[in-house]
């Protein structure tokens, strides 16, 4: 079992992890707990797309 990318992939943003998945879509995850929103999975967007996503749901 591997990794299907490269860590340098993996970007940080507003205390969350946003991981790039191999059919384009995001994986949004928490860098720590407490969650303040639980990890979410975009559909296939830019990774501009993501961050204006995951500002909405903070905001």
């Amino acid at each position: 079992m591997g990794f299907p990318m490269s860590h340098e992939a993996v970007v940080r943003y507003r205390g969350y992890l946003l991981l790039p998945q191999i059919n384009q879509s995001w994986l949004v995850r928490p860098e720590r707990s407490p969650m303040k929103l639980l990890p979410f999975r975009t559909p296939t967007c830019s990774l501009a797309d993501v961050k204006a996503l995951l500002d909405l749901r903070l905001s």
